[in-house]
């Protein structure tokens, strides 16, 4: 994921900043504790897309 790409990317939820993961290929929203997958280089940015994070699941 492109470094300038991911500085303008923000969760569509709360617009806050997203970290990638890319052992996993997600963008990790970390106050709404949302996974955003990416697939084949592009964001899934849609609330139905994502997937909710399990509390035991450590947020980097």
């Amino acid at each position: 994921m492109d470094a300038k790409f991911l500085e303008i990317l923000v969760c569509p939820l709360c617009k806050g900043p997203l970290v990638f993961n890319k052992g996993n290929q997600e963008l990790i929203c970390k106050p709404d504790r949302l996974a955003y997958p990416v697939r084949d280089g592009i964001p899934m940015m849609l609330e139905s897309e994502a997937r909710e994070l399990p509390p035991e699941e450590e947020v980097e």
